[in-house]
């Protein structure tokens, strides 16, 4: 049997989750849920060796963007491409006459011109090769699996409910738990017992005359 936490620990841990919860609330939960962060795959050459293919971009939003930063926009409506995801740097531009960008690994400047409004964040933190990880749990095989174990073990589940119990060892043939009630068990009636003298009769015994005891035949 394993012992419980002492109660310090319980506390610390309970509070370090806490902790935890509350930087991913501030910090990392994603624009779809009212967060500040995004969550970018790149997909292509355009930013190596800063950036390559497959990495996983975190980006936040900021108030303002300046030559330099790495921003994650999606392309303007009415340009070709619209509503596509681009990470490129800013290397121009303002935010009321659109940003000018370009990729690390390109000559000349995109076309676009993002807004504020486009851009999603600026690069705050950069894991390799982790976007590969993450199109594979976005996969609908992946989704569909997890669908199919579900249903899978909640059938399980549900047989192991509906199985009769097992019969105590040494029974053969069906058995029956006997259910606890609350009435008390019945009372023994203790035995009759008869004195030498008794002459009454109980229930289940038959009356018979008392033997006569011998006397003495005058000589």
């Amino acid at each position: 049997m394993k012992r419980a936490h002492p109660r310090p620990v319980r506390i610390a841990l309970a509070a370090l989750a806490l902790a935890v919860v509350a930087a991913w609330v501030v910090l990392l939960r994603p624009q779809f849920l009212g967060g500040p962060a995004a969550y970018v795959i790149v997909s292509g050459t355009s930013m190596e060796p800063t950036l390559v293919d497959g990495d996983l971009v975190l980006a936040r939003q900021e108030s303002s963007y300046a030559a330099g930063d790495i921003v994650a926009f999606r392309v303007p409506k009415g340009d070709p491409g619209a509503g596509a995801m681009v990470i490129h740097r800013v290397v121009g531009g303002s935010a009321s006459a659109g940003y000018r960008t370009k990729g690390d690994n390109r000559s000349d400047r995109d076309t676009w011109r993002p807004t504020s409004r486009d851009i999603v964040g600026s690069l705050w933190l950069t894991i390799p090769r982790a976007g590969a990880a993450v199109a594979f749990l976005r996969s609908p095989f992946l989704l569909a699996g997890l669908a199919g174990l579900a249903a899978f073990l909640f059938v399980s589940a549900g047989r192991r409910q509906r199985r009769p119990k097992r019969a105590p060892h040494g029974l053969r043939g069906s058995y029956t738990y006997p259910r606890p009630t609350d009435s008390p068990p019945p009372r023994r009636r203790a035995p009759a017992r008869f004195s030498p003298g008794d002459t009454g009769s109980a229930p289940g015994f038959r009356a018979t005359s008392p033997v006569a005891s011998p006397t003495a035949r005058p000589s």
